[in-house]
């Protein structure tokens, strides 16, 4: 008789339990998804705009919030930060393949509302339809943000993140509130028909207290001019990594790798703490060419990141505008690299000469090449820079190959190098002391030689 009494209050128990926290949100038997578009919907011309959000209460189960009454029943939190994620063009109607994951990780990062912007329908088919919706997503997400005022937010507390095409969406959000609002992510805003939009247009900086963009396609479908306080160019903001276009068999590869690098990069910055540092450049030219290695000789006094830190990770007192940043990235995820100043101190020669150079791990793995021109003593150079990266998770550069390059009309000859030397960058923050090789003669044949101390 006392198991079955048990067993009656163990039971009621469970009951009870789940009802609350069906109550609580942690059980939601109504979990909203990703509407897909059809030809009903375009030939109606219909937006069917739907706000859905997630929580640490509900990280797997999306509650619909398109008004006050919903909001009013849901988990959300106005003393929490709160995340806008707004998608942009999509071809096929479907739901991004992304926006789960990086909800997943905006959450487990920290405790905040996080809000998926579903407006698939409107953003389907002919792209100039889709940029001519965007004003009214914007229109419809800045009600949704007075809302949660309402509630208890706070307009510093929002941040919107916006990809492709809902990068300028989220810029007519924030400039139906003059600028207030906390901070602004562009990932590769679109660049058809915004590159040569007005400000009022587009995403700017005067959109949020903090705009930042990652530029990571900027010659095919992002936009390639500056639209944040910072912008961050990989690679020069062009062709990525593991992004060649190989055929038309595939057409992720050849259309949208480059443009959804940002994306992806992004999402693996929230997740691996090893940074991504940029560097404040004119161009990526001088960048590779070593003029821009000490940030904090530039206004912004440091190197900004990306991430989820405040301001890039940069301080309040400095007030940038437009600030061209970039760095290099690897192929895969996490996508950092150390980058690594390369300084080459000539001996006089009597003709120009090719070389390649190999930067080699201590087990002989190559990390990096470097190709260039050795100039003749007619020149006045006698001080060659470049910067180079390499993926650490393959170890640091221990030695270096260098081999003479001829084609058919350029014959081989020595090369004299005073000193290659290397330093980690960026300059202010690096730990590790120069590392250097001196008296360098290469004839026909390979030349290999390890790094030591730099005297």
């Amino acid at each position: 008789m006392a198991a079955r009494r048990n067993r009656i209050l163990l039971l009621g128990s469970l009951i009870i339990l789940v009802c609350f926290t069906a109550v609580n949100g942690n059980v939601s038997q109504n979990c909203t998804d990703f509407q897909t578009s059809s030809w009903r919907n375009i030939v109606q011309m219909k937006l069917d705009i739907q706000f859905m959000l997630l929580t640490r209460r509900n990280p797997d189960c999306a509650q619909i919030i398109n008004d006050n009454n919903d909001i009013q029943n849901s988990n959300f939190n106005g003393s929490l930060p709160t995340k806008l994620i707004l998608h942009g063009y999509r071809i096929t109607g479907s739901k991004p393949s992304w926006v789960h994951t990086l909800t997943k990780e905006l959450i487990s990062a920290m405790d905040v509302n996080v809000v998926m912007v579903d407006w698939i329908i409107g953003s389907t088919v002919l792209h100039f339809n889709a940029a001519q919706n965007s004003a009214q997503i914007g229109l419809k997400v800045s009600t949704l943000i007075a809302n949660f005022i309402s509630h208890g937010s706070t307009e510093n507390s929002f941040h919107l993140i916006g990809i492709s095409l809902g990068a300028h969406v989220a810029g007519f959000v924030g400039r139906m509130f003059n600028g207030t609002l906390g901070q602004i992510t562009g990932l590769d805003p679109a660049g058809p028909k915004f590159s040569k939009a007005s400000v009022d247009e587009r995403l700017d900086p005067g959109d949020a207290k903090f705009v930042e963009a990652i530029h990571s396609d900027s010659d095919h479908f992002g936009i390639s001019q500056p639209v944040g306080h910072i912008d961050f160019y990989l690679n020069d903001g062009k062709d990525q990594p593991g992004c060649k276009r190989r055929s038309l068999s595939s057409v992720y590869w050849y259309l949208i790798c480059d443009h959804m690098r940002a994306v992806y990069l992004y999402i693996s910055s929230i997740k691996n703490h090893c940074p991504l540092v940029a560097f404040p450049c004119q161009s990526y030219e001088q960048f590779t060419n070593g003029q821009c290695i000490d940030c904090y000789k530039h206004s912004l006094q440091r190197c900004p990141r990306i991430g989820l830190l405040e301001r890039a990770g940069l301080s309040t007192d400095v007030q940038p505008k437009e600030v061209k940043v970039y760095l290099m990235t690897s192929s895969n995820s996490p996508f950092c690299v150390k980058h690594f100043l390369v300084e080459i101190f000539l001996k006089l020669l009597d003709r120009d000469q090719r070389v390649e150079i190999k930067f080699l791990s201590n087990n002989q793995s190559n990390l990096a090449d470097l190709q260039l021109t050795i100039p003749n003593k007619q020149s006045s150079e006698r001080t060659m820079k470049k910067v180079i990266s390499h993926d650490p998770n393959f170890g640091n550069i221990h030695a270096i190959t260098i081999k003479l390059l001829s084609s058919w009309h350029r014959k081989r000859y020595m090369i004299h190098i005073e000193k290659l030397r290397i330093k980690a960058l960026p300059l202010n923050d690096s730990e590790r002391p120069p590392r250097c090789i001196y008296n360098i003669v290469v004839h026909k044949k390979i030349y290999f030689q390890q790094f030591g101390n730099c005297l």
